[in-house]
C-alpha cells in the first residue's frame, strides 16, 4: 500500500491515478488535526481540479469530510424530515417561504444555511434583518422547534463541529483557484447536508449568469453528483436545475427579500417566486412521503402561521418594521420598448456594492441595502419610469452599482418571446 504521507498522496492524484480510501481517510483526517500543511493540501485541491475524482472517490471525500465532526440523527422525530439546498442566485429568497411552507405540509424541515460571500447575500444575511432573529441554535433547541407541530421548521447556522475539515478546505480553495472542482463542490455541499441527518434532500442547482455555474452542462453535472452522493449515504435525494441568468422576484437584498417572501407567504408575491416555492415544495413534500399540496397550505394562511412561529421561535418579532435604508436613488429606463434583457448578474454586482453583500468573510452587511426591480423580461416600459430603485446607508456606492446596471439592461422596440422555463431539468 502507498505510504500515508502527504507528498505520495498529491504525487498520486498529480498524475492522474486514484486514491485509495485509506489515502483519503488518512489525509482529511491529518489536514483537520493539521498535521497536512495548508500548502499540501492546497496543492492537493489543485491536483483533484485538473485530475478529477471518480464517484468512488467523492464518495469517500464526502464521508471524510463528515467522520470529521459531528453527525446530527433526527430520525425518532414524530414527521418526516427534508431539506432543501441552492447553490445560490440573485434574488433567491426562497427557502424563506418554503421552510415554512413544508412544515405546514407535515414535515420536518432542518435547513442549515450560510452567510453570504460575493454578489449575494446568504440566507442568514436576510432572516437576520429581522429584529431579534437568532441564527445561533443549539441542537436541543432544533429538536424543540422542528418537534413542534406549530413551527416544524428551523433555519440556522451549522454547528462548528459540523464537517469542520469542509471549513477549512473551502477557505484555501477561495484563495487558491480551486473552486470550481466539481467534486469538491458536491462533497463540500454534501458533506454538511449529510451531516445534518435530515432523510430527504432536494436540490436546487442554479445556471445562467447569476449562477456559480454558468452553462447547463456544468449545472447537470453537479446535481447528479450530489444526487449520487446522497443516494450513497442513504439520503433520498432529487436534484432541480433552474434558471438564474435573470433575478428571481424584484429585490435583491437582506430586508428587501424579507418583505417579498413575507409577501409570497400572505397569496401575493411576484409570479417567479411563487412558482418556483410552489415546484420546490411539491418536490419536498413528495420525497417525504406526505400526500398533500402546498398551493393549499399557502392559500389557507397555514403557511404563514409556520412562518410566524418559527420568526418567534428563534427570537424574532415577525411583526417588528424592517431595517430600510438612509438613501435611495432611482434609475430610469432612457428608452421606450419592451424589457428584453435583465441580466442576473449586473443585478447582483449593483446589490453588493450597495451594502447587501460582501467581500471577505466576517464582514458586516447593510440589512436595508439593495436593489429594488420595477420591470422584468416581458414587461413594457417607457423612457423616464423607473427601472430600479437603489437602496443603501452609504450613498457613494449608487455610482458604482448604477455602473453594474448599465450593462444589464435590454429594452427593445418589439419583443423577442416570452420569458424562458424557470425549471430547465431534474435529476433523479
Amino acid at each position: 500500500m502507498t505510504a500515508l504521507d502527504a507528498v505520495s498522496v498529491i504525487t498520486v492524484k498529480r498524475d492522474g491515478g486514484e486514491l485509495s480510501d485509506a489515502q483519503i481517510d488518512w489525509v482529511v483526517d491529518a489536514f483537520t488535526k493539521g498535521n497536512v500543511a495548508d500548502e499540501q493540501m492546497s496543492a492537493l485541491a489543485m491536483a483533484i481540479l485538473w485530475r478529477g475524482m471518480s464517484r468512488r472517490e467523492t464518495a469517500r471525500w464526502t464521508a471524510a469530510m463528515i467522520a470529521s465532526g459531528s453527525r446530527m440523527d433526527f430520525t425518532d422525530l414524530p414527521r418526516p424530515t427534508v431539506d432543501k439546498h441552492s447553490t445560490g442566485g440573485v434574488g433567491d429568497k426562497i427557502t424563506l417561504p418554503l421552510a415554512p411552507l413544508v412544515a405546514a405540509c407535515g414535515a420536518a424541515v432542518p435547513q442549515l444555511s450560510g452567510r453570504g460571500l460575493g454578489h449575494t447575500g446568504g440566507t442568514l444575511d436576510k432572516l437576520e434583518a429581522i429584529p431579534g432573529w437568532q441564527a445561533d441554535l443549539t441542537v436541543t433547541r432544533m429538536r424543540e422547534i422542528l418537534t413542534d407541530p406549530a413551527i416544524g421548521a428551523v433555519v440556522c447556522a451549522a454547528g462548528a463541529d459540523l464537517a469542520p475539515a469542509d471549513k477549512r478546505l473551502y477557505a484555501l480553495r477561495d484563495v487558491t483557484g480551486t473552486v470550481e472542482s466539481i467534486p469538491l463542490i458536491a462533497s463540500s455541499i454534501m458533506s454538511k447536508k449529510i451531516a445534518e441527518g435530515t432523510a430527504a434532500l432536494v436540490l436546487d442547482v442554479k445556471v445562467g449568469s447569476g449562477a456559480f455555474l454558468k452553462t447547463l452542462d456544468g449545472a447537470r453535472e453537479l446535481a447528479t453528483a450530489m444526487v449520487e452522493l446522497g443516494r450513497d449515504a442513504g439520503v433520498q435525494t432529487v436534484a432541480l436545475l433552474t434558471a438564474m441568468d435573470t433575478p428571481l422576484g424584484r429585490t435583491a437584498g437582506n430586508a428587501l427579500e424579507v418583505a417579498e417572501s413575507v409577501e409570497v407567504l400572505a397569496g401575493g408575491g411576484p409570479a417567479d417566486v411563487v412558482e418556483l416555492t410552489l415546484t420546490l415544495a411539491r418536490e419536498m413534500v413528495a420525497q417525504a412521503g406526505l400526500h398533500t399540496d402546498p398551493a393549499d397550505a399557502l392559500a389557507d394562511g397555514r403557511a404563514m402561521d409556520h412562518w410566524r412561529a418559527m420568526i418567534s421561535a428563534q427570537g424574532g418579532e415577525p411583526d417588528a418594521a424592517l431595517p430600510v435604508a438612509r438613501h435611495t436613488e432611482i434609475v430610469r429606463a432612457e428608452t421606450s420598448g419592451v424589457l428584453t434583457r435583465l441580466d442576473a448578474m449586473g443585478v447582483g454586482i449593483a446589490a453588493w456594492s450597495l451594502g447587501a453583500g460582501r467581500a471577505r468573510q466576517g464582514e458586516r452587511v447593510q440589512a436595508g441595502a439593495g436593489v429594488e426591480m420595477h420591470a422584468k423580461p416581458g414587461d413594457s416600459v417607457v423612457a423616464g419610469q423607473p427601472l430600479f430603485t437603489l437602496h443603501t446607508d452609504t450613498p457613494e456606492a449608487f455610482s458604482r452599482a448604477i455602473e453594474a446596471l448599465a450593462g444589464a439592461v435590454g429594452v427593445e422596440g418589439a419583443p423577442e418571446g416570452k420569458p424562458g422555463e424557470l425549471v430547465l431539468g431534474r435529476i433523479g
